[in-house]
């Protein structure tokens, strides 16, 4: 028998009526216990599922290789950073679609938004050799690896 948590994967709404809440099991909000101990910034709904762009991330023994799944996305609009530190950035923004008013929406499932990854690169990384290409809404980003140097920020084009 399986329990079900009062609150947990629940989605409020935001019309300042905590008591209005509607049980969803795929809601991508988790229960916070103290989320009303602390008022911190919240992402927005329409922004959830494009917040954090599902990336993996392979180390070869030639390099480190990551690759992130940005479906819809040209690669202007996506952007690859190295900063110092060896800081890794991917990010980028899918805006929403124009809308007529004459139009009737029946489900929007598709999230529109800003999204950004971080990773810290390991010592090994040859900062200064990154390549990124992007084919079929996926983002590949080439790492190469060698002797640690010091690493300065730079933009990486994506071919």
């Amino acid at each position: 028998m399986s329990m079900i948590i009062p609150g947990f994967g629940s989605r409020r709404t935001n019309n300042n009526n905590n008591n209005n809440t509607v049980y969803d099991p795929f809601s991508l909000e988790l229960w916070d216990p103290f989320e009303d101990l602390f008022h911190t910034p919240t992402i927005p709904h329409e922004t959830l599922g494009f917040v954090n762009a599902k990336t993996d991330w392979k180390e070869t023994p030639e390099a480190h290789i990551f690759r992130a799944d940005l479906p819809g996305l040209r690669k202007d609009e996506v952007k690859v950073e190295v900063e110092e530190d060896r800081v890794l950035k991917i990010s980028g923004e899918r805006n929403v679609e124009r809308e007529e008013k004459k139009d009737k929406w029946h489900r929007v499932e598709r999230s529109t938004g800003k999204f950004l990854r971080v990773f810290r690169l390991p010592e090994n990384a040859k900062v200064d050799q990154v390549k990124a290409s992007m084919h079929d809404g996926v983002l590949t980003v080439t790492v190469p690896k060698g002797d640690a140097k010091k690493a300065g920020f730079k933009a990486i084009h994506i071919s």
